[in-house]
């Protein structure tokens, strides 16, 4: 299996249902297995979700264990040789996962990646590039200094704000 997706949901069944079919279409191609991790929703989720999605591997908690909990069961059960966690509000395009399979590939060093995310609107969403969020990077995010020099390596380093918006980086 090439591919496991892991999708942890807590009280978001159509965001997810809009997941679903957005990665249903992006892995068409695609030897892969998508988990859905549902952390006691009491939304009705898995009722709704189950019957439209019967090739998704629904876990269903007792209790909302948290994210990461939640991650690592879903990556406990996953067989595939890439892993990906993704968010339940998560719009991918159909080629998205083929191309970070190919970059994976062709970087036999590469060990994690991340991609060029939009917003709703088609605007760039400057989370797509993070650096680790230490104390004093986010110290500056949180009194504002990022956003007051948003192209600054030092005051803005928490969202990498230098760094070109259409450029493959290696962080």
């Amino acid at each position: 299996m090439q591919l496991s997706i892991v999708i942890v949901n807590y009280n978001v069944k159509h965001f997810l249902e809009q997941c679903l079919c957005s990665v249903n279409a992006a892995i068409k191609k695609i030897d892969a297995e998508v988990i859905v991790v549902d952390n006691a929703s009491s939304d009705g989720s898995l009722e709704f979700l189950q019957p439209l999605f019967p090739e998704v591997k629904f876990i269903q908690n007792k209790s909302n264990v948290g994210f990461s909990k939640a991650c690592n069961q879903g990556f406990k059960l996953s067989k595939g040789e890439f892993i990906l966690f993704l968010n339940p509000d998560t719009i991918v395009s159909e080629d998205c996962f083929e191309k970070c399979i190919f970059f994976f590939k062709e970087k036999n060093d590469c060990g994690a990646l991340g991609v060029r995310m939009i917003d709703g609107s088609g605007n760039f969403l400057a989370e797509s590039k993070r650096s680790f969020p230490s104390p004093f990077i986010s110290m500056f995010k949180l009194i504002g200094l990022a956003s007051l020099f948003p192209r600054s390596p030092f005051f803005n380093k928490y969202a990498l704000g230098n760094l070109k918006e259409n450029k493959i980086y290696e962080i």
